[in-house]
C-alpha cells in the first residue's frame, strides 16, 4: 500500500497554533497518531482528516485533468461562416441578433490586441474587415456589446481582451488565413 503525501497549508500560522492547543488541552490523554491528524485538519478549517484529505485529492485531480471544452454548435457555425468572404471579410450583417454578436467576434479578432487607435485609424479596421458599407454599425455594437472601449471624447479606441464564446472561436479559426502550399 503505497502512501500518499498531502501538503499542509495553513493560511494563519498563528491561528493554526491556537487552535491546536485548545484542541491538545481538549484531549484527556496523549492523543494518538489518527487523532493528531484529525486536530491538525480541524485546526486548519476541516471537519477531520478525511475532510482534508478529500479536498487535496480533488485539487489534484482537477490540476492534472484539462477543464472540459464548450460544446460547439458547428452547424450555426457553418452558417455563420456564409455571412463572410475567402479573406474573412463580413459580406453581410445578419438578421438575427445572436448571429450578428457572433460575427461581431470574427471582427474583434482581427482588431490587434493591446493597441489604441485614433478613430479614424478605427474605422480604417472596421472597413477593411468588411465589404456592406456600414462602419459605423459595426463601431457601435462593437462597443454595444463591450468588446471595444473608447475614450469619452471618442478619440482612442482600444479592443478589450476577453474570451469569445465557443462558437465563436470555433468561426474564428474557421476565418484564419490558411497557409498555402
Amino acid at each position: 500500500m503505497s502512501k500518499t503525501a498531502f501538503p499542509f497549508v495553513a493560511k494563519d500560522v498563528s491561528a493554526l497554533a491556537r487552535a491546536l492547543g485548545r484542541e491538545l488541552e481538549a484531549s484527556d490523554s496523549k492523543p494518538g497518531h489518527v487523532q493528531l491528524l484529525n486536530m491538525l485538519s480541524r485546526s486548519a478549517g476541516y471537519q477531520n482528516f478525511q475532510h482534508f484529505r478529500a479536498q487535496a485529492e480533488a485539487q489534484a485531480r482537477l490540476e492534472r485533468e484539462p477543464p472540459p471544452a464548450d460544446p460547439v454548435d458547428h452547424v450555426l457555425v457553418e452558417r455563420l461562416a456564409r455571412n463572410f468572404d475567402g479573406a474573412g471579410r463580413l459580406i453581410r450583417w445578419p438578421s438575427k441578433t445572436s448571429h450578428q454578436h457572433l460575427c461581431l467576434w470574427a471582427l474583434w479578432a482581427r482588431i490587434p490586441a493591446e493597441q489604441v487607435f485614433s478613430e479614424a485609424a478605427f474605422n480604417d479596421l472596421i472597413k477593411a474587415a468588411h465589404l456592406f458599407g456600414d462602419h459605423a454599425l459595426l463601431r457601435r455594437e462593437l462597443i454595444n456589446y463591450q468588446m471595444v472601449s473608447r475614450t469619452q471624447d471618442c478619440r482612442d479606441y482600444r479592443r478589450i481582451e476577453q474570451r469569445p464564446p465557443a462558437e465563436a472561436i470555433a468561426l474564428i479559426r474557421h476565418l484564419a488565413p490558411r497557409p498555402g502550399p
